[in-house]
């Protein structure tokens, strides 16, 4: 009976340690449409190393300043994805953090064609995340969620690749230029002298109301939406303007608004609903 009793007691910290999920947040791949080594961050769930099976995806972006980091160190994403796990209210699934903030900050195609970032997300990343790890390649379990500018990728990439998420989370989401006047006033400061065509060209490619505006009914209902935004946030008006305008147009979405600013205490308490929402989606609610 000691025996028994001292070999439990011996194996209590590895059953533990087999609850909890991994996370690595200094890996990379090479790009070669960036021409550089690319950083990303992982979390993969507690059965993984065991269950052999595949897992759906949740690509989750981070803001402006942070990089593949930002969800790990701040964001809490290890504890929180665990917890949501344990209470059912979260599928098992891999988290990939990709960096967005090294050579050049942001996730979109640069207006001058030379640092093309979603062509390396979609060409890239998303297949060798697929390769490496054991991911389901369906949409049914692919989904993208992200903060701030993570937000505005979010909004982006699904909007651009509908066949490609089944569910998409930007939070407090940095949602582009609201009219093409902003857009060419901003870009002619930063970046003057391009032809007004590619300013237009830009605004509709990167701007979420332009896209939402030219968005083909059939379109409408295929990934499913969730915004969540801080009554006290700065971004507060174009998050608004964005819902109004899917409601008018009749595009399904969940929408948002608690007491916060733009800030991790914010997003710590979103990144919950985030989960539970994509895994609805995974379970083809």
């Amino acid at each position: 009976m000691k025996k028994t009793f001292f070999v439990l007691m011996m194996l209590c910290p590895f059953m533990l340690m087999a609850q909890t999920g991994k996370v690595y947040d200094n890996l990379s791949l090479n790009s070669k449409i960036l021409k550089s080594d690319r950083k990303y961050a992982i979390y993969l769930p507690p059965d993984y190393e065991t269950s052999g099976r595949n897992y759906p995806v949740l690509y989750l972006l981070h803001g402006a300043g942070d990089d593949q980091t930002g969800w790990v160190q701040f964001g809490e994403v290890l504890n929180i994805t665990d917890k949501a796990i344990k209470d059912g209210t979260a599928t098992s699934m891999i988290i990939v953090m990709p960096d967005a903030n090294t050579g050049r900050r942001g996730y979109f195609n640069d207006i001058k064609g030379d640092w093309n970032y979603e062509d390396f997300f979609f060409k890239e990343l998303v297949p060798f995340i697929e390769k490496k790890y054991r991911v389901k390649s369906d949409r049914h379990y692919r989904a993208v969620a992200g903060l701030s500018m993570g937000g505005g990728g979010s909004f982006v990439y699904a909007l651009h690749h509908p066949e490609m998420f089944s569910s998409a989370c930007p939070l407090s989401a940095a949602t582009g230029y609201i009219t093409l006047d902003d857009a060419r006033a901003a870009i002619n400061k930063t970046t003057p002298n391009l032809p007004d065509s590619t300013i237009s060209n830009f605004y509709n490619k990167y701007s979420v109301i332009p896209l939402l505006n030219a968005m083909p009914d059939a379109q409408k209902k295929a990934v499913r939406w969730f915004m969540d935004v801080g009554d006290d946030d700065f971004l507060f008006e174009g998050n608004g303007l964005v819902h109004n305008l899917m409601r008018k147009k009749e595009i399904p979405h969940e929408y948002r608004v608690r007491d916060g600013a733009h800030n991790w205490t914010y997003w710590r308490a979103s990144l919950p609903v985030v989960l539970e929402f994509v895994t609805q989606s995974f379970h083809q609610y």
